[in-house]
């Protein structure tokens, strides 16, 4: 696949300002909002205005016509348009050089001695790519959820399956926080074709994934706590863990020793424990 252009860049420059300025109401730029406005957020010339440049070279920016603003341009979008950590990052990236063409792309592939780790482990666990496909995974991560053997894909599962809609305590944060961090892993590697099959399939599948498409919400999804609805053992508190190793991503669930979740995770563990023959 041949790299980015210039031009491809300055585009996706130009879509997510537009979908970013729609997010940000007068009230939170400190203007008046007025009882005659067509368009939902900030005007292009209210942005240009609070950010200190010209209203013409915003509408230039927003339509793909300058592929190189400096830094500081950037930095006094990035504060009018109220972006945090990564999406500035992100808005960054958008307009870095890239003078290297993008190496042939390699097939995600788990190294053994991941699969030995994710065997010895006492807890959930599995590693997933870039696109949040699960690529391998140990007997309690899918006891936790029969959505996580190899060959599944947790963003699909979130958004179309309604099982995993249920596990979910907290589906709508989850959809928000899952979408935000898909489009911070594509960056700008946008002809990926994985990346394309997925977004095209849950283009189509979801209306959900679409309006959360449209935002441009960047997020890096990390550690963390969440809340699920186990359909055997009920509910569990789990802390989850991301930790990057070879290209993939290693996921840990784990409970606070001693706590009514760990307890739990020990009852899955010993249902999906092997039966033991015994000697004569």
């Amino acid at each position: 696949m041949p790299d980015m252009s210039d031009d491809d860049r300055a585009n996706q420059l130009g879509g997510y300002l537009r979908a970013r300025r729609a997010l940000v109401t007068p009230e939170q730029a400190g203007l008046a909002a007025g009882g005659n406005r067509r368009v939902p957020g900030l005007r292009r010339e209210e942005v240009a205005m609070l950010a200190g440049i010209s209203a013409d070279y915003y509408l230039r920016l927003e339509r793909g016509r300058d592929k190189n603003p400096s830094p500081q341009v950037l930095a006094s979008l990035a504060r009018v348009l109220h972006l945090d950590e990564p999406e500035q990052e992100y808005l960054l990236g958008l307009t870095a050089p890239r003078p290297k063409p993008r190496r042939r792309r390699k097939p995600e592939r788990v190294p053994a001695r991941l699969h030995h780790l994710l065997a010895s482990v006492q807890v959930p666990a599995f590693v997933e790519g870039r696109a949040f496909d699960v690529l391998a995974s140990n007997q309690l991560a899918v006891a936790l959820s029969p959505r996580l053997p190899p060959g599944h894909n947790r963003l699909r599962s979130l958004l179309l399956d309604p099982e995993e809609q249920a596990f979910q305590q907290d589906w709508t944060r989850a959809a928000e926080g899952f979408v935000a961090a898909f489009r911070k892993s594509i960056g700008d590697d946008v002809d990926n074709p994985r990346f394309v099959e997925l977004i095209g399939e849950l283009a189509l599948s979801s209306e959900r994934f679409r309006t959360l498409w449209a935002r441009h919400d960047i997020r890096n999804l990390e550690g963390g706590t969440i809340t699920v609805n186990h359909p055997v053992v009920g509910e569990l508190h789990l802390h989850r863990d991301k930790l990057p190793v070879a290209d993939l991503l290693l996921v840990v669930y784990y409970a606070d020793q001693g706590s009514d979740t760990d307890e739990k995770l020990r009852l899955l563990a010993s249902m999906t424990a092997p039966p033991t023959t015994r000697r004569t």
